[in-house]
């Protein structure tokens, strides 16, 4: 009974580092899921924006400045 107490709490310096690079890992894959989702927000407003910007730009007359 007395060597039962600790025997699942002792780590080797293998399963620290092992449990260090999964979390390591799940928070990389979150950053970069959080990155993309930005990058995918930031497109869409500058899609948004620029088509906006190209049709003020347009008078839809078709005669050019100055005639």
């Amino acid at each position: 009974m007395k060597g039962d107490q600790g025997k699942g709490t002792k780590k080797t310096g293998a399963d620290v580092q092992d449990s260090r690079r999964d979390r390591l890992k799940l928070a990389l894959r979150e950053n970069l899921k959080r990155r993309k989702s930005q990058a995918r927000g930031r497109s869409d407003v500058d899609a948004a924006s620029s088509e906006n910007a190209d049709a003020s730009l347009d008078d839809g007359g078709g005669a050019k400045p100055g005639q």
